[in-house]
C-alpha cells in the first residue's frame, strides 16, 4: 500500500478476532515506531508488547474506554522518559505504529495514556521504571469489522488557511 492510501484508509477498530500476530510483525511495528521524529533526537521512548491473555484482560479492566484491550491479540504500551517533549515524541511513535499496522493489514485503536487515571495502574502492572510516562496503549490485532469509511471528517477547505488564519 502506498503512504497516502494508508493514511486515508486507516481506521480505529475495537473488535478483534483471535488470530495471533507473528513476533516478527510486532518487531516490525516497533522498528517503525523508533524511526519517528523526536525533538532534539532524544528518542525517549520504550515499548512494551503485551500478548499474554491474562495481562490483556487486566489492561481491559482498568478503564471503561479501554475494555476492548481484553480482546485484542497484542497491546503495545508506549512509554517515554519524562523529557521536555516526551508527549510529542511518544505521539509521533504511536502514529507510526498505527500507520505501519494499517499497511500490514492489522487493525488498531489508540488509547490515551498520559494524565489518565489508570496510568499509575498500567505502569505498575507492566513494571515500568518510575521515570517513564505512559503515552499510549495501542490495541493491535486482526479484525473482520474494520469499517470501510470512518467517522465524518471536516473537508480540507474548512481546515486549511493560507498565509493567515
Amino acid at each position: 500500500m502506498n503512504t497516502l492510501d494508508t493514511l486515508k484508509k486507516r481506521r480505529s477498530c475495537r473488535v478483534f478476532n483471535t488470530k495471533g500476530i507473528a513476533g516478527d510483525t510486532i518487531v516490525e511495528l516497533i522498528d517503525c515506531a523508533r524511526l519517528a521524529p523526536s525533538a532534539r533526537n532524544v528518542q525517549p521512548w520504550e515499548f512494551v508488547a503485551i500478548t499474554k491473555r491474562e495481562t490483556l484482560q487486566k489492561l481491559g479492566s482498568m478503564a471503561e474506554n479501554c475494555r476492548f484491550l481484553a480482546d485484542c491479540t497484542c497491546c503495545i504500551a508506549v512509554f517515554c522518559q519524562d523529557t521536555k517533549y516526551y508527549l510529542e515524541d511518544g505521539c509521533a511513535a504511536t502514529e507510526n505504529i498505527l500507520l505501519a499496522a494499517a499497511d500490514l493489514g492489522l487493525a488498531t485503536c489508540w488509547v490515551a495514556g498520559d494524565k489518565k487515571e489508570y496510568c499509575r495502574d498500567v505502569c505498575k502492572l507492566l513494571d515500568a521504571p518510575s521515570d517513564m510516562k505512559l503515552v499510549s496503549l495501542i490495541a493491535v490485532g486482526y479484525s473482520t469489522a474494520i469499517p470501510e469509511s470512518g467517522p465524518p471528517k471536516r473537508h480540507v477547505k474548512e481546515v486549511l488557511h493560507w498565509e493567515k488564519f
